[in-house]
């Protein structure tokens, strides 16, 4: 049995959780009920639950420390947290804590058996407790959704496939769908939270939240309907009859509503629809997913928080590859002198074009990855090394994908770009230097030795003009008085600490010559090594 607290300071809330849902036929048991944080604490040590149902904001700790101290006694206790609509920076600050699923208040029956069911299915695979039948059927579930989601892996996001050869009966063979003749339909869903990591750990809960809301919203009207979800995009796939025609719009518009409803609790995230074409052709599918694919990009130019439907693809390649030619040359000679500014100028200038440039948002968000490219692409022309080249590529894709204005994209574009020169205009600047720490590190351990300029040169590789001159603009000191100011600092540590004579600590600190180490050392000092040693031995 899976044992369950409720934790509300309303009693009457409690009261309706405990008769919602049948408990027993989910294997759970209500084994206590606290009305504060202290007290629901205090149960979750005596009671060692394995899900808590919790409300975000209660007398003495509230929901959030409750979590955050519950944790440190249980790591696997589960939690769904219940949360007014004005409470999002408490739910927020409760899913950093690894909270598995949220409900608003009013709580409808149909998401919290939902919640309660996904609850389950992790107890029992964190404590192997699946029977043969159960991991059977999870296997043959698992199977059919691979299947079922090669239709879009396959066909639909790989670039070059296409769908015209596909037929209804083809589908249902190859992909274990249920299509019938009829209108088919594809309809994006698109999550944006900018390109912080603060809030990316919320997207995985929303993305369940949007696929409950397209199940209950659509799935009876159509002959077989499929999700997929592809980072940020939530795809469903539509299969229904005319007669439906009218109602399945109507329903597009009531996920819509839902998803407004997600908005006001979790603020920070923004969500645009796009409505593909409708289609009476299976063959057709790739063509009602660009059009949706198409419907979300334009929220860069038309603002998120959009249902987008009814649009006309528009392409302009030609300009497209005008406007990024002309950046290449630009943004060719500033990466090459490393010049972070003139890089970022660059950047500035093509977002201040782009003002007067008739560009969807689809070609807006592909010329910015292509920015992106260039500056690689520049930099390994230069033979200049970037940690992680391809991973860098790949989070600015995936974090652009985000952003949720055309100004948020180029923001990230310039974030990422100026944080990466800085990292290489600064590791240049340690290669520059490193001759220099070298020699010093050679001067300091040989200094008792005869060394010359010419030696030390060699060492690091260079000349002895350019060495010269290189050792004073990073040290601001030449060679000669960088070695004797070595030599007189551990001349007069030898006189201070040891019972040396003068003419011992002279040979030690590489003098050959006892007089000119006395001139020298009084020269530096302003006292005669023996005087020194009276004043500070």
């Amino acid at each position: 049995m899976i044992k369950v607290i409720i934790a509300d300071d309303e009693e009457n809330v409690c009261q309706l959780i405990r008769g919602l849902i049948d408990w027993d036929s989910l294997d759970m048991e209500i084994v206590g009920i606290a009305h504060n944080g202290v007290e629901a604490l205090d149960m979750i040590e005596k009671l060692l639950p394995d899900l808590m149902i919790t409300d975000i904001r209660m007398p003495g700790y509230d929901g959030l420390e409750m979590i955050r101290r519950a944790t440190i006694i249980n790591q696997d206790l589960d939690f769904i947290i219940i949360s007014g609509y004005h409470h999002f920076e408490y739910a927020q600050n409760a899913i950093k804590y690894g909270v598995s699923d949220y409900l608003l208040k009013p709580i409808k029956k149909d998401d919290f058996l939902a919640a309660l069911n996904k609850m389950r299915e992790r107890y029992l695979k964190r404590t192997e407790q699946l029977n043969n039948e159960e991991q059977l059927k999870r296997r043959l579930k698992n199977d059919v959704n691979k299947l079922r989601a090669s239709l879009f892996t396959e066909r639909l996001l790989k670039k070059g496939m296409t769908t015209q050869d596909l037929t209804v009966e083809a589908i249902n063979e190859n992909d274990h769908y249920n299509f019938q003749p009829g209108l088919f339909q594809i309809c994006a869903v698109k999550i944006d939270c900018g390109f912080e990591d603060e809030y990316n750990n919320t997207i995985h809960i929303l993305e369940e939240k949007i696929v409950r809301i397209l199940n209950s919203q659509l799935r009876e009207l159509c002959f077989d309907m499929e999700i997929y979800l592809d980072d940020s995009i939530t795809y469903c796939v539509l299969n229904y009859s005319e007669e439906n025609r009218k109602a399945v719009r109507k329903q597009i518009k009531a996920v819509f509503d839902e998803l407004m409803v997600q908005k006001i609790s979790f603020e920070q995230h923004d969500f645009t629809m796009g409505a593909g074409s409708v289609v009476e052709d299976a063959g057709e599918l790739k063509e009602t997913f660009r059009v949706a694919r198409y419907a979300v990009g334009q929220r860069l130019i038309e603002g998120p928080g959009r249902l987008i439907e009814d649009v006309t693809i528009h392409k302009d390649p030609q300009r497209v590859g005008v406007l990024l030619a002309e950046l290449n040359k630009t943004m060719g000679a500033a990466v090459e002198v490393l010049k972070k500014d003139a890089v970022l100028n660059c950047i500035t200038g093509l977002k201040k074009q782009l003002e007067t440039e008739n560009l969807s948002g689809a070609e807006i968000f592909s010329l910015v990855k292509h920015v992106c490219e260039m500056y690689l692409l520049h930099l390994r022309n230069n033979q200049i090394q970037i940690q992680y080249g391809q991973e860098f590529y790949e989070k600015f894709c995936i974090h652009a994908n985000r952003c949720s204005s055309v100004d948020r994209l180029f923001e990230y574009l310039s974030v990422m770009v100026g944080e990466s020169m800085e990292v290489i205009i600064e590791e240049k600047k340690q290669a520059d230097t490193k001759p220099i720490r070298v020699a010093k590190e050679y001067i300091q351990e040989n200094y008792s030795k005869p060394i010359t300029l010419e030696e030390v040169s060699g060492i690091v590789g260079f000349n002895p003009t350019y060495f010269s001159t290189l050792f004073k603009k990073e040290t601001g000191n030449n060679f000669v008085n960088y070695l004797s100011e070595i030599r007189m600092n551990r001349a007069k540590e030898l006189l201070r600490e040891t019972n040396s004579t003068v003419a011992a600590i002279c040979e030690q600190v590489g003098y050959c010559d006892l007089k000119n180490f006395t001139k020298s050392f009084t020269k530096s000092v302003g006292l005669k090594p023996n005087e020194y040693r009276k004043l500070y031995s």
